[in-house]
């Protein structure tokens, strides 16, 4: 956990303190946070935009031996086959055409462990972008995105103990 919650302290503006408090709180909560939305607010939506070429082949190169780490090496069941769909999904969010929600649902079923592990490892796709604005952007983008992933998936696993 310390791993991922170094990841969100370093590409977001929150401590450690305000992030363990986010991950304690319930998703409709967070969604509907002041901090939550002033983070996603301060993105450079144009500069993603303009980018998506450049965020488009890192994740073409990176997200094949990413899925294969996920599926062989952490076990989760449900990878996709290709990176379009991660990228489609990106683009669609960043045209207001995909929802933070339904980001959520189709991440529900990827075990909390897994997503611990591969947040840092996804965030950090990004690295080899040699554009500091661009590569710092993106990372910042793909935190933000998957923060809401951990806070749900704090959530169900609260869930499934009381149930």
């Amino acid at each position: 956990m310390s791993s991922l919650i170094s990841t969100f302290t370093q590409h977001l503006d929150f401590s450690q303190a305000e992030i363990e408090a986010i991950l304690s709180t319930p998703l409709n909560e967070v969604l509907n946070s002041p901090a939550l939305k002033q983070e996603l607010d301060s993105l450079d939506i144009n500069l993603l935009r303009e980018t998506l070429p450049t965020a488009g082949a890192v994740l073409a190169t990176h997200l094949p031996p990413f899925y294969n780490w996920l599926k062989n090496e952490l076990g989760v069941k449900r990878v996709p086959d290709t990176p379009e769909h991660t990228t489609k999904w990106v683009i669609g969010f960043l045209n207001n055409q995909e929802s933070i929600n339904r980001l959520v649902e189709l991440h529900r079923p990827v075990p909390h462990a897994a997503l611990e592990m591969a947040i840092p490892r996804l965030v950090g796709l990004f690295d080899g972008v040699e554009d500091i604005k661009v590569c710092q952007e993106w990372e910042k983008a793909v935190a933000a995105l998957c923060l809401v992933l951990v806070v749900d998936a704090c959530e169900q696993e609260k869930l499934a103990k009381v149930a």
